[in-house]
């Protein structure tokens, strides 16, 4: 029995290496790489659905460049100017210092080297990206340069950014930019967007890059599956949320079920977003199953499923005036070496289209403002 139980053991840690190194987020250019303070996932969002009453599950987690903060401010700004008579008569926390609040939790993190107070800056990909948006604002909000890669450039060991009087060292670089456009001497060589170079400079402890490049190993949807176990490994408890049950279609009898039940599931790209690449088995007509059903038994690894949930609804004013919208809810996690800062309040997704599961803004999808009540 003991000598059964070590091979499955051993087994299974063999699957979870060839899963995090065969993975497309896995980035051999981290292995030793010890980031200032520690901190890998300085920003993190966390996608929560509510099922029932008391009964809440984590659909996904986005440890990369977790996008939608500026909605969140800015629903709390137009709702704090049509209905200002509310918020005096209801005490809901507010989430306006959460630029603030990252400036602060992203300078915590400067090397340790850094001297004075740290310069910070937002590299984004410029005009064209659909999030430009939110990085322009977030820059003007924290009071830092939003910078593109052809303003930065390595000087002696360190990334400067151009300004008019010259070359200025740059401590932390929120960046906004995919790890494999960050840098072209080490990931894409056609790259345009990054800083040749960068991850010289990274890997020698001269500048912060929030989030960490390789954090998409967080984000990769069959990974999540495990990360109840991960929680309970690492803290010794197990965790308060629970995960949507998931079916890593990677592994043959979950690739089975899910092709005998395609038309009752979800079906994901372990590495999508922005809600494509997906299918809604219940909204799904028989030749868009079959032709799914083909891309899975094609590439099995690059997908996982999970039942189609009874998401939660709020109201939406739509032509024929109120209606029930499915939603899910993002709160924003701030990571710093001295803890945790957690947003009070969050960005609540809708599904304007009347029972639609897909709530992502890509996908026609809207937004709520939040509120957590004071005590």
């Amino acid at each position: 029995m003991t000598y059964i139980t070590a091979k499955k053991s051993c087994a299974r840690a063999l699957f979870l290496i060839e899963l995090i190194s065969r993975n497309a987020a896995f980035l051999p250019q981290m292995i030793g790489v010890s980031p200032p303070g520690g901190v890998y996932t300085h920003i993190v969002g966390t996608d929560i659905v509510r099922t029932g009453e008391d009964d809440f599950f984590v659909l996904e987690d986005n440890a990369r460049t977790p996008s939608g903060v500026s909605y969140m401010l800015e629903n709390r700004e137009t709702m704090l100017q049509m209905f200002p008579e509310l918020f005096s008569q209801i005490k809901v926390q507010p989430v306006s210092d959460y630029p603030k609040n990252l400036r602060r939790s992203l300078a915590a993190c400067a090397p340790a080297h850094c001297e004075g107070k740290p310069t910070v800056a937002v590299l984004t990909p410029g005009i064209h990206n659909s999030a430009y948006f939110e990085h322009s604002f977030l820059a003007n909000q924290m009071g830092v340069e939003l910078v593109e890669g052809h303003d930065l450039r390595v000087v002696d060991g360190h990334i400067a950014m151009r300004t008019t009087e010259g070359y200025k060292v740059i401590d932390v670089l929120y960046r906004r930019v995919d790890d494999e456009y960050l840098d072209p001497l080490n990931f894409k060589p056609e790259s345009m967007l990054g800083v040749p170079g960068i991850m010289h400079v990274y890997r020698a402890g001269n500048i912060t890059i929030a989030n960490a490049p390789g954090t998409g190993i967080a984000d990769d949807k069959a990974i999540y599956s495990y990360m109840p176990e991960i929680i309970e490994f690492y803290t010794g408890e197990k965790a308060i949320l629970k995960n949507v049950q998931t079916f890593r279609c990677s592994e043959a009898d979950s690739l089975k079920y899910v092709l005998d039940y395609l038309a009752d599931l979800v079906v994901k790209e372990v590495h999508g977003s922005g809600g494509y690449g997906m299918l809604v088995g219940p909204a799904a007509n028989k030749n868009e199953l079959k032709n799914f059903a083909a891309k899975l038994r094609k590439n099995p690894s690059n997908y996982m499923a999970q039942p189609t949930l009874s998401l939660s609804t709020v109201p939406i004013f739509a032509k024929k005036g109120l209606a029930p919208r499915h939603v899910d809810l993002r709160p924003f996690v701030l990571v710093a070496p001295d803890g945790m800062n957690i947003t009070p309040g969050g960005l609540t997704r809708v599904a304007l289209k009347d029972g639609s599961l897909v709530v992502n803004s890509s996908q026609g999808g809207g937004t709520k403002d939040t509120w957590v009540l004071e005590d």
